[in-house]
């Protein structure tokens, strides 16, 4: 258990708990955890002591059966304690990547926060203001290529393979947090660049500006996609996650 509360704080003071939760949950997380640590350094105060070497000449005669099970039990407590540490403090945390989206439906549960009624106003000139939440929202809506002709789509993502068309199209994706990552959603907008692996390997970040058009493939599924102006290899962000 303390291994776990250390996990959390040291997360938390790295900036590096939102690879995990929601940041609305971050406070709530950290006291939670802190409270936890106490509780289990009383509840360690109260443990039974071993018994004193004298004791021993008055145990039954199953005394080393007791024994080897004892040493059985510490054996396996340590071996957890060195995993847990492993786990939790010497492996780095990461965001998740393609693997996981492969295992989710992306787009599933897309819905931007940019309504359709107010779209146009949005998507006309500078991009920026949207994020892959946004566009990938307003695409599900049924939006049409003529309807986003003045949309100038400028977004960040990871990337990962349309899975009906994987060597000429790939999306620009990121995960949606509710609550935390178990929960975490794939949204992404497709983007058609034959070739792409190329220049662009699977789960590396990228900036991709252009216009969205009638997607080209004739295999993938999706009707529309960035015709790309530019794709640009980006560091990922601290955030790497949209909410």
């Amino acid at each position: 258990m303390l291994v776990g509360v250390a996990c959390i704080v040291w997360l938390a003071l790295s900036g590096r708990l939102g690879l995990y939760i929601h940041p609305r949950y971050f406070e709530f997380t950290v006291v939670m955890a802190v409270l936890a640590g106490v509780a289990a350094i009383v509840a360690a105060a109260f443990l039974p002591t071993a018994p004193r070497e004298d004791e021993h000449e008055h145990e039954h005669e199953h005394t080393p059966a007791t024994a080897r099970r004892g040493g059985w039990l510490t054996a396996a407590s340590i071996t957890l304690i060195v995993v847990t540490t492993g786990v939790l403090l010497v492996v780095p945390p990461s965001t998740l990547t393609s693997g996981t989206v492969a295992q989710r439906d992306i787009n599933a549960s897309a819905a931007g926060s940019a309504d359709a009624d107010d779209a146009p106003a949005l998507v006309a000139g500078d991009g920026s203001a949207l994020s892959v939440k946004d566009w990938a929202g307003l695409i599900r809506q049924g939006t049409d290529a003529q309807y986003l002709a003045d949309a100038r789509p400028d977004v960040t993502g990871f990337v990962t393979p349309d899975p009906d068309d994987p060597e000429n199209v790939f999306y620009v994706a990121r995960f949606v947090v509710t609550c935390c990552a178990v929960d975490a959603q794939p949204v992404g907008v497709p983007v058609y660049l034959p070739g792409w692996r190329e220049q662009h390997p699977v789960d590396s970040w990228v900036r991709v500006t252009g216009r969205f058009v009638e997607n080209p493939s004739i295999a993938s599924m999706q009707l529309l996609a960035i015709d790309p102006a530019d794709v640009t290899a980006i560091e990922q962000p601290a955030d790497p996650y949209v909410y």
